[in-house]
Order: C-alpha cells, then sequence, then structure tokens
C-alpha cells in the first residue's frame, strides 16, 4: 500500500521538528564512532528516498548531487563506496543550509511521485522509507544526547518543564503465563520489517514477567550492593567490558558536588535522577547482570512477544515530548509500560527467524546482515514515535552498547 503525500510530510516534518532551534555546531559534531551527527541522519534519511525510490521510479528526477551518494550511504554496499563512519563529523560541508535543501528538493520530487500511479513495488519502498525515517528520528535524539553530554556545560538539547512529584508508583509484582506451542513474528497485511518474519511456532515454558521494567530505584540498591565489583554476576565479555570501561553506573548517572545526590544527564540537561522512573542507558551486559543478581533473567524475546500480543500500543514515546522514561503512577493492572519508555533487553541474540530470506537486491542488505553478535530489544522508548511500533518489532544492538534508551524487565521461570 502507498502511503498518503500527508503521511510523508508528517514523517518528515517530524524529523525536523526533533532539531527545531540547533545548528550547523549542534548538528555537525560526533560524539563516538557508534554515534552519527544530526545533520549526517537529516541528509542520510533523504538520500534513502533517492536513492531507493527516486532513483528507480521518478522517471524525470533530477539528482540534488551527484556526490552525496559517497557522503550519505550508511552500509549499502550493493549501492557503492561510501564515507567512513567515524569521520562523518568531519563533514562540515554540506552545511546545514544545504542539507535542508537537499531535503526540500528530494520532498518536492516525492510529493509529485506520490500524486501520480504508483507500482507496488515503489508503495513498499515508500513505506519502508518512513519507518526506516522514524528509526533515525530516534538515532537523531540519542546521539545528540550523547554529543551533549561530552560538553561540560551540560547543555539542553531541548529544555522541558520540571516533571511534577510523582505519586505513588504501585510495587512491581509478577503476570503468570502458561507457556505451551505459540505463534511468534508478524501477522497480518499491516507494514513491518522483514526480520519480524515469518511467523511461526516457539514452544515456551510455563514462566512469569515482571508487570513493570527495573526502576533507577532498584537499581541504585544494585550499585550500593557492589553489584558492579562483583565479577561473580557478569558474562565474561561483559566483566571484561566493565573493567576496560570502568563502568560503575549506567551511562549518564552523576554525583553532585555534595557527593551524595545523584544526577542524570537528560536531553534537558542535567537532572536529579528520577528514581521511580526504568532505568536507562544500561547495555545487556548490565541487564544481565542484575537480573543475576536479583535472582531472576532476562525473558526471551519470544516471552515477551507472547505477553505483549495483545496488549495496545500505549505508553511514553517521543510524541509525548517528555524525552526521558518517566514513572507509571498509575494504579496496578498486569503489565505496564511494555511499550514505550525504554528498550527492554531480551536474552534472545539476534538471528533470523525459521524461513528467513532476505529481500532481493541492496535493501536486503537492511536488516538480515547483522544477524551477528547482537541482541534483540522489545517494546520500544520515550525517543521512538508511536506509530512506528507493535509487539512483533524487533530492535537488536551489540551487548556492550547503552547509548540508547535500553532498559530491562525480568522474568523467571513458573
Amino acid at each position: 500500500m502507498t502511503p498518503s503525500i500527508d503521511a510523508y510530510r508528517q514523517v518528515r516534518a517530524a524529523t525536523l521538528r526533533l532539531v527545531d532551534g540547533l545548528d550547523d555546531a549542534d548538528l555537525t559534531p560526533q560524539s563516538a564512532e557508534f554515534a552519527s551527527p544530526g545533520k549526517w541522519h537529516l541528509a542520510h534519511t533523504t538520500w534513502f528516498f533517492e536513492q531507493f525510490v527516486l532513483g528507480t521510479f521518478g522517471t524525470s528526477y533530477r539528482i540534488f548531487d551527484e556526490r552525496f551518494a559517497f557522503l550519505f550511504n550508511s552500509y549499502y554496499n550493493a549501492v557503492g563506496a561510501r564515507h567512513d563512519r567515524p569521520r562523518r563529523g568531519l563533514l562540515t560541508r554540506p552545511s546545514l543550509a544545504q542539507v535542508r535543501a537537499y531535503r526540500e528538493h528530494v520532498d518536492q520530487a516525492m510529493a509529485d511521485l506520490l500524486g501520480g500511479s504508483l507500482p507496488a513495488a515503489a508503495g513498499d519502498l515508500v513505506e519502508l522509507g518512513l519507518h526506516h525515517e522514524q528509526q533515525h528520528q530516534e538515532l537523531i535524539l540519542t546521539d545528540l544526547l550523547h554529543l551533549f553530554a561530552q560538553n561540560p556545560l551540560r547543555p539542553a538539547v531541548r529544555p522541558t518543564p520540571e516533571s511534577a512529584a510523582p505519586g505513588a508508583v504501585a510495587p512491581p509484582g509478577w503476570v503468570a503465563f502458561d507457556g505451551g506451542v505459540v505463534e511468534t513474528g508478524h501477522a497480518g497485511a499491516a507494514f513491518a520489517f522483514d526480520n519480524e518474519s515469518p511467523r511461526h511456532a516457539v514452544a515456551l515454558r510455563p514462566f512469569r514477567l515482571a508487570t513493570q521494567p527495573v526502576t533507577n530505584r532498584e537499581w541504585l540498591a544494585f550499585v550500593e550492593a557492589g553489584g558492579y565489583a562483583d565479577p561473580q554476576l557478569w558474562l565474561s565479555d561483559g566483566w571484561d567490558t566493565v573493567q576496560a570501561q570502568r563502568w560503575q553506573a549506567p551511562l549518564y548517572w552523576e554525583f553532585a558536588d555534595d557527593g551524595r545526590t545523584r544526577l542524570q544527564m537528560t536531553l534537558a540537561g542535567l537532572r536529579p535522577l528520577a528514581l521511580d522512573a526504568p532505568v536507562a542507558h544500561v547495555s545487556f551486559f548490565e541487564a544481565d547482570a542484575y537480573a543475576r543478581w536479583a535472582g531472576k533473567r532476562l525473558p526471551t524475546e519470544s516471552e515477551w512477544e507472547h505477553a505483549a500480543r495483545e496488549l495496545p500500543v500505549e505508553g511514553n514515546f517521543v510524541d509525548s515530548g517528555a524525552w526521558a522514561p518517566r514513572a507509571d503512577t498509575r494504579p496496578a493492572a498486569g503489565l505496564r509500560q511494555m511499550f514505550g519508555g525504554v528498550w527492554e533487553w531480551t536474552s534472545s541474540p539476534y538471528v533470523a527467524y525459521p524461513g528467513f530470506r532476505p529481500a532481493p537486491g541492496a535493501v536486503g542488505e537492511y536488516n538480515g546482515k547483522f544477524m551477528n553478535g547482537q541482541y534483540v530489544l522489545r517494546g520500544g522508548s520515550c525517543a521512538s514515535p508511536r506509530n512506528h511500533l507493535r509487539a512483533s518489532y524487533r530492535n537488536f544492538f551489540q551487548p556492550g552498547q547503552r547509548w540508547q534508551f535500553s532498559g530491562l524487565r525480568l522474568a523467571e521461570d513458573a
């Protein structure tokens, strides 16, 4: 199904709203090899439409700048050479104004294309491109947070009002599931990425899932109990990473001058640690160690999806404007905060489902070639667009990465 012009414009406009008020100085630097400049994200998502849609179906389309294909290709080997990822922050040119002009040029051509009759293959690529851009909307925010956290001034990407003091937070509980043979993977005609299919049967043992994600308050107990100093809690590679990186707490946790008050760098600047909000910016290694310390485990991705299958996609998303995990003060009623807030690590390695086949051509490189050495996260975060998510959505990162809004929910065998 071909997205409408309005749907296309809504996604593209949402991207620009994320960087409203920021300039070249904010959107050019690159804080780490795993991150990218905001300006690069704005251009790369535009190149995607130019390369895969307009380049094939825009019969009268004029390339904005032939050099941009080299600068803004991410990892698609089938379409040619590209600029080295670790050097994206050196691209002082093109300027932000030129990148905005590039977006306007492609947007006009896309509006012309969407105003006509398109073959189904073109419509599928447009839809993929919009979901691809929504992924980069989240990356823009997480990469900006990482960049601004390197600045001793601890500036805000966008100031937000101080949140009101939360009400009583329900104590954690458990929801039991019988297990058995269940279906997992995407079903239906709505959009999904190729790595969410084929739908297939999975045998689950009876299990229980925590009603809510692990909070900062609970994680603080792990820190104060010496969790980062106990090698028996950690996988071998995790312990090596703790030692090499000198981890003592989640990324962005800091101490105030009094040595006791804990702070956290957020997209709104340095703020007091919200104790009842879900813990964020922890790696798979940390999540696994915490679960072991708590006497529990991480859920498998099939357990998580089975538990979430009938739940509405409701929660704290980028659309709320909060741009930070928040405490849930609603009365306890089953599973809470399954969507939004923080991505939840699972114990499942990111591998292909039985019968998976990548799409032909360059777009087949989108997900399939990363099915090695990574772990699956589920649910979405406070930086995710709500209409981008579903129960079958599979996010994935390397086990040592923690600059994303990644947290955890505990599980146990029943």
